[in-house]
Formats: C-alpha cells, sequence, structure tokens
C-alpha cells in the first residue's frame, strides 16, 4: 500500500475537544438540576445533529430556555477548559513524518471551518495541510456519510486505496471505511466505550504507541 495521504479526523483526534464539550453540556444540564445522560451523548459524538440536545434538557426542565443565552454561557465554559489542551500524543510526530515524507495530510471533520481555524491558529499548526474539509454544521454532509472523506480524496487527487484515515469516533472511522479507505481508530476518554473496533481496521490506545515508520511499513507487508 502506498501511502500518498494522511487524513484526520480533528474533535477528538487532533485536539481532545471531545472531553470539554460533553464537561460543557454536563456543567448545563446541572445548572438546570440533571444529568447528561451519556447514552445520548454517544450519539452526537463525530457528526452533526445526532441527537436533540436542546430539546430534551427543555423537557427535563419543563420550559422553553433561552438557548441564545444558555449556550454563550456553556461554550464560555467549555473553551475555560480548551485553553489548557495541547496535541494529542503521537499527532505531532504524525504531521512531521508526512512532511517530511512527502505525504499529502488532510483534516477531515464534521466540525466548522472556522472552530478548527481557531484551534490550529492557537496551536500554531495552521500551515501545511493540503485540504481542510468540513461539514460546518450541515447535517447531511456531516459523518458518517462518506462525503466529507471523498471530497479530500478529490482535492488531493488521492485513491481511497493510497489514504490513511485517523479517527477516534464510530461515526468518523465509518464514513473513512465506507469511502474505501484503511481506518486507524484512536480512541479517547469519551469515545472508548463506544465500539471503535468495530469500524477501523486498526485501533491503538494512543498514536504515541504507533510510530509512523512502523504503520508504513505495516502497510507495505499488507500491500
Amino acid at each position: 500500500m502506498p501511502v500518498r495521504a494522511f487524513l484526520f479526523d480533528f474533535d477528538g483526534l487532533i485536539l481532545d475537544t471531545e472531553t470539554a464539550s460533553r464537561a460543557g453540556w454536563a456543567w448545563l444540564y446541572r445548572e438546570h438540576g440533571h444529568e447528561l445522560p451519556p447514552e445520548k451523548w454517544a450519539l452526537m459524538v463525530g457528526t452533526v445533529d445526532g441527537w436533540d440536545i436542546w430539546g430534551h434538557l427543555e423537557e427535563l426542565v419543563g420550559a422553553p430556555l433561552d438557548r441564545e443565552r444558555e449556550n454563550e454561557r456553556r461554550y464560555a465554559h467549555e473553551l475555560s477548559l480548551l485553553e489548557r489542551e495541547e496535541l494529542r500524543p503521537g499527532i505531532a510526530e504524525y504531521i512531521e513524518a508526512a512532511d517530511e515524507r512527502g505525504i499529502k495530510r488532510a483534516i477531515v471533520s464534521s466540525a466548522s471551518r472556522r472552530w478548527i481555524d481557531e484551534h490550529l491558529d492557537r496551536l500554531e499548526r495552521a500551515s501545511g495541510w493540503s485540504a481542510i474539509v468540513t461539514a460546518d454544521h450541515d447535517a447531511a454532509r456531516a459523518k458518517p456519510n462518506p462525503l466529507l472523506y471523498r471530497e479530500a480524496l478529490g482535492l488531493l487527487g488521492v485513491a481511497a486505496s493510497d489514504a490513511v484515515a485517523f479517527e477516534d469516533s464510530p461515526n468518523g472511522a465509518r464514513a473513512a471505511q465506507d469511502a474505501g479507505i484503511f481506518v486507524v481508530g484512536i480512541p479517547n476518554a469519551v469515545t472508548a466505550g463506544l465500539g471503535l473496533h468495530e469500524h477501523a481496521d486498526l485501533v491503538v490506545d494512543s498514536l504515541a504507541d504507533l510510530p509512523p515508520s512502523d504503520l508504513l511499513a505495516r502497510l507495505a507487508e499488507a500491500a
């Protein structure tokens, strides 16, 4: 397998935004005297509109909420947690390996481009991406639909068989697999129990445990 492209998810993969996002919503639920149900939250990971979280909270509260004001409060809490987050282990090594070996690298995410750009700028990792493909809040484009991955392959001019996708969630892994791409799954604290292994070709606890040279050698042997 001649690897010509590394395709990275963003939330929960490059940066552990998933933990902060869940914590922000859990905080808002507790502000209203309720607990965020983990089995429902799982439906939202790696996609858009996987579950009507506002409708559920309003049903528990028994009245409509000022969603704009409440969301600003929740978001402020989430950002206070995200300010401490850095690249997940192993990500920097894979970025450097791609650049050294002439492997194209792209971000393929259900999130918005603005969200990704803000964090890449903060982390000083905005340069060098061959493409950044996002759903921008469009549920019809979001994972598990493979559309984003197919768009990325087209922009890079790379066949699915020549790419590797790195995903932390079942929705993302399924999208990449349905696009015909080899998937490496790297769960985080939020996605560890969601069945990522069912849709990934290879699962590791951390990319730091799988150096780029080892992955590339493994794929070359399997070719």
